[in-house]
């Protein structure tokens, strides 16, 4: 059943996209999912964020801290049982709006994988782009907005700095008063240094469990 009101998470976002952090306490909050049942870790410096179906007071979280440990390896594979785990990504947040041209929207796209992920992820997705490459953007977890990119192969202009033009081309169909917020994994230093040159700021790191995957 969905909740009508706003998850915890989703106003600590807020708060940390405009620099105010939870304590660094080493505590774990056991939270439910999301209102669309999605499952997930999500770290700051010294407190983290357990979105899930077990009780705050099962025996797994006994003694578990945020230094790093609501990520050791043992830990979410025992919370994710069945559940497909994601890449542990950081997260990274900046406003929309931007002094570029807006991407066109397009549906020329939707068979292609990024587009089909961002739709199993997130609701209201919408797809833009070019011949250089794709944007995403929709409603993920707690109902915040998340931006991903995707370069073709091959792309005219694929050399340094279509990432960021492609980023910044969806910023421009958003507005300076919507926090966007984008999941990368860290070994994709291509990709993190992009959003980086784009005005996103890193705030935390987050592992996604999945119980829907095929």
């Amino acid at each position: 059943m969905r909740s009508h009101g706003a998850h915890p998470l989703a106003g600590v976002l807020t708060a940390a996209a405009v620099g105010s952090f939870p304590p660094v306490d080493g505590v774990v909050d056991v939270v439910p999912p999301d209102e669309d049942g999605t499952e997930a870790i999500v770290e700051f410096t010294g407190h983290a964020y357990v979105l899930t179906r077990r009780p705050p007071e099962d025996e797994l979280f006994r003694g578990v801290e945020a230094f790093g440990g609501v990520t050791a390896p043992h830990l979410v594979v025992a919370l994710a049982a069945e559940a497909k785990i994601g890449t542990h990504d950081a997260v990274l947040v900046r406003a929309g709006g931007s002094d570029v041209r807006p991407l066109p929207a397009t549906d020329r796209y939707d068979d292609h994988a990024r587009v089909r992920r961002a739709r199993h992820h997130r609701r209201d997705v919408d797809v833009l782009g070019d011949e250089r490459g794709l944007v995403t953007i929709g409603r993920g977890l707690v109902g915040r907005i998340e931006l991903s990119v995707e370069l073709f192969d091959g792309a005219p202009a694929g050399h340094a700095g279509t990432g960021r033009a492609l980023i910044l081309g969806g910023l421009a169909t958003l507005t300076d008063d919507q926090f966007v917020f984008a999941q990368v994994a860290p070994g994709n230093a291509a990709s993190l240094r992009a959003f980086l040159a784009c005005g996103f700021r890193p705030i935390g790191s987050e592992i996604l469990l999945d119980r829907t995957a095929a």
